[in-house]
């Protein structure tokens, strides 16, 4: 028996329909992000829409990130 392949979530491998269903996923009933100001909708929006991979949102999320860490760390 082969293990189950995970779906792939690339853009030209979904329809929009499940890119949402997708992003819904990731949102805890609860989804506590209200605290930190991430609206996942918005951050993906680009995704949903078609118009760039998730890989490439969270890598500049992650590089906005750390430029604002060490950003912040410089200020102290």
């Amino acid at each position: 028996m082969e293990p189950m392949k995970e779906k792939s979530t690339l853009i030209k491998d979904t329809t929009k329909e499940e890119r949402i269903a997708l992003i819904r996923q990731w949102l805890p009933a609860d989804d506590g992000l209200e605290d930190c100001g991430i609206d996942l909708w918005d951050m993906y929006r680009d995704y949903i829409d078609g118009k760039k991979e998730i890989a490439k949102i969270n890598a500049e999320f992650h590089a906005d990130y750390v430029e604002y860490e060490e950003e912040d760390s410089v200020c102290r």
